[in-house]
């Protein structure tokens, strides 16, 4: 049984705050490339994971090998299942790259096993079981319906800390809403060779310092999404969905995690702006940074890696994805 599964774009944090008595909420996209598939089969006993792909770095197999356990463990554990499992990996994509794989693969995992035993639950209840979602919902929701989505949220009694996904053991915010992202417009991409995002105990201390952050942030973040962002997707307005990716970048907890990213990452998003993108901003803690744009597109791209000449990185030109995952 193969499953694929396809990343997202995280492109902010809403609340933290808190002073309303919720906190997070996600605002995200899922796109095409780059997408995970990933092969299951029943074994005897023990939990085997092959590779196909060969020229993938140790640490990034070690990344999925223990997520692959981890996620496997949890959800054998809570419906009893005893049987062994080989996963092969035929596509892959970086950790703690901005792109949600952590999510995407422990949600996968767990879905396959449950469907070559004649079971299924939908995915926030696998991701309460496997603890993924605790933060954010969106790499949840874009597993389950892809497109352009929006989560509430924790109550404050349900997640009384600021903590990042990692380390929290609430459950998937609720869905506020998802919308089809317009197909005619392009993301681009540029994932530079620079340190992978913060995560693990970084990720926490990054949380605790700097929240709560003031609440006119996030009236004024909240603003821009339902007055600018929302409606723009809606009406396939490309300058104005643009223009609320740009001021989200200095708005809220996403100016935090640019102010603590290397340098390249402001001069890759000034760059591909100064080529004519509509909108440009990092994804979750980066590296990645996507353009939106339906022009422009090899300018745009040409001058991602051109900035990124001197530390070497990739770049990706693809599309919204406003499905879930398939199965076969």
């Amino acid at each position: 049984m193969i499953i694929e599964t396809h990343s997202r774009l995280h492109i902010t944090l809403i609340d933290l705050n808190g002073s309303i008595g919720r906190i997070d909420g996600g605002v995200g996209l899922t796109i095409q490339e780059p997408n995970l598939i990933l092969k299951a089969e029943t074994t005897e006993n023990n939990i085997e994971v092959i590779f196909e792909e060969n020229d993938l770095s140790k640490g990034l197999m070690d990344e999925y090998r223990d997520k692959i356990q981890g996620s496997a463990g949890k959800i054998m554990e809570y419906s009893g299942i005893n049987t062994g499992f080989r996963f092969t990996l035929k596509k892959t994509y970086p950790a703690h790259s901005g792109l949600g794989s952590g999510t995407q693969i422990s949600l996968a995992v767990a879905k396959l096993i449950l469907k070559l035993h004649n079971q299924d639950m939908d995915a926030p209840k696998i991701a309460k079981i496997v603890r993924r979602g605790g933060t954010s919902g969106i790499g949840v929701r874009a597993f389950d319906h892809g497109g352009f989505i929006i989560d509430g949220g924790h109550r404050i009694d349900e997640k009384p800390d600021f903590l990042p996904s990692s380390a929290s053991p609430a459950p998937p915010a609720p869905l506020i809403t998802r919308y089809d992202f317009p197909q005619e417009w392009n993301i681009i991409l540029a994932i530079p060779d620079i340190p992978a995002g913060a995560s693990g105990l970084k990720e926490v201390n990054i949380f605790q310092k700097y929240c709560p952050i003031p609440l006119n942030e996030v009236q004024r973040l909240s603003h821009i999404l339902l007055m600018k962002m929302m409606p723009a997707v809606i009406e396939r307005d490309l300058d104005s969905f643009g223009s609320s990716i740009n001021q989200i970048q200095n708005t809220g907890f996403k100016k935090i995690e640019l102010d603590l990213q290397d340098p390249i990452i402001n001069e890759i998003i000034e760059n591909m702006i100064s080529e004519g993108a509509a909108g440009v901003g990092m994804s979750s803690f980066g590296p990645t940074v996507y353009a939106i744009a339906d022009e422009n597109i090899k300018s745009i791209s040409k001058a991602a890696k051109s900035t990124m000449k001197d530390v070497g990185g990739k770049v990706i030109i693809t599309k919204a994805w406003n499905k879930g995952f398939t199965i076969k």
